[in-house]
């Protein structure tokens, strides 16, 4: 991610109080846009539901009239929680990394400021412009979930099973799922920066990086082995990165789950919904892959130049990168299965077991091979895609930086 301020483009106002995160720095921070909307799109449309369907709970009759609006109230708290419960987390996971990332970047202006005289509060009040990501991406998700829910409430009622239920507007949903996130995000944007730029200004300045005693210990008893290079390379990566690991394990549980659920819709659910899980899967999945990959390839630029020019071939450079990251995405994509299964059997063995006609559920074993080879070959046109960038890295521009 670039979302750089150059040193001599830090704009502070003249009494000092702050320098400016432009709105085009929070428009780098896309992937968090992209799951603030999927999981607020999906919460507003259960919620709302759920909100509408209890002014009709007078209306309900004893018999499976009951069973049946039981069960949608329970789908309705169960979907909110689960999937809004995995995006949020998911959402400040990345929050994390895109500020330490900007942070590792921008030392030097960082530390100019600290010299300056500017507190870590003072420097970090600054990013609260980063929950402006969230912003957008739970405001289009609030939006286009009202122009979705006329036609997913007959959906959920197509057997006419319940009486009419009318669409309201609840201002308590654009409070709890727009507003709030907003605000939640903004203010743990400065705290997590105040506590990254804890750090002495001259380490700062001199772009060093804080190491622990163990940290130091571990390195030096790596060093000291005999692993070949490239073997090396590639574990070192792994370990510098470990929030790209979980991205990488995210993207592939994200599509496992997301496509084998929307298969199996059209027994359990409907269309629209097996529709709209297998576009809400591939956007995370895709997004979130491309994320962590590209940051790989971009945050080694000098090693792969390095590489290049003691002679290792393009190869060489893509495996000792990216393939370490294979292994965990399989682990990702076998987690989405167990996942899907799990909570598809709970759905309908917990929450629908008193209807009527509900089919058995068992897992589909078509539909997970079809996921996998589908992945497969999306994640690996993604490492092609990666491996020509590093093809095109520049040893001459490496060099003269």
């Amino acid at each position: 991610m670039s979302i750089a301020i150059p040193a001599e483009k830090l704009h502070m106002r003249l009494d000092g109080d702050s320098m400016v995160i432009g709105i085009k720095h929070v428009a780098k921070l896309i992937v968090i846009s992209i799951i603030a909307c999927c999981a607020v799109l999906v919460c507003t449309m259960f919620m709302n539901f759920y909100l509408d369907i209890q002014g009709i709970s007078g209306e309900i009759t004893p018999g499976q009239v009951q069973v049946f609006y039981d069960a949608q109230v329970s789908t309705a708290k169960v979907v909110c929680l689960v999937s809004g419960g995995c995006l949020l987390a998911t959402s400040v996971v990345m929050l994390f990394f895109y500020i330490k990332h900007y942070i590792d970047v921008h030392k030097k202006e960082l530390g100019i400021l600290k010299a300056l005289g500017y507190s870590d509060l003072k420097v970090a009040k600054n990013f609260w412009v980063f929950g402006l990501s969230v912003f957008f991406g739970a405001a289009a998700g609030f939006c286009g979930a009202y122009l979705i829910i006329p036609t997913f409430y007959r959906v959920q009622n197509e057997d006419h099973i319940l009486p009419g239920i009318t669409v309201h507007f609840h201002i308590s949903l654009l409070l709890c799922l727009v507003v709030l996130p907003t605000v939640f995000f903004a203010v743990l944007s400065v705290f997590y920066a105040c506590l990254k730029l804890r750090r002495p200004v001259l380490g700062l300045l001199r772009e060093q990086e804080v190491y622990s005693a163990a940290k130091r210990k571990k390195k030096r008893r790596e060093s000291n082995g005999t692993m070949p290079f490239l073997e090396e390379m590639r574990r070192n990566t792994l370990r510098s990165r470990k929030t790209l690991v979980f991205f990488i394990i995210f993207a592939s549980f994200c599509y496992s789950s997301m496509t084998q659920m929307s298969l199996g819709m059209d027994d359990l659910g409907s269309v629209m919904m097996g529709i709209m899980t297998l576009i809400i899967g591939v956007i995370l999945a895709c997004t979130t892959l491309f994320l962590a990959v590209a940051t790989v390839v971009n945050g080694n630029k000098k090693s792969i130049a390095m590489m290049r020019v003691f002679g290792y071939s393009q190869k060489e450079c893509c495996n000792a990168l990216l393939s370490g990251y294979r292994p965990m995405a399989y682990i990702g994509f076998a987690v989405g299965s167990v996942y899907q299964y799990a909570l598809l059997k709970i759905m309908v063995t917990v929450v629908f077991k008193d209807m009527e006609g509900m089919p058995e559920y068992s897992f589909d074993v078509p539909g997970m091979l079809i996921s996998l080879v589908s992945f497969l070959f999306l994640y690996e046109m993604v490492m092609y895609y990666c491996s020509q960038k590093i093809k095109k890295v520049s040893i001459k521009e490496i060099m003269s930086e």
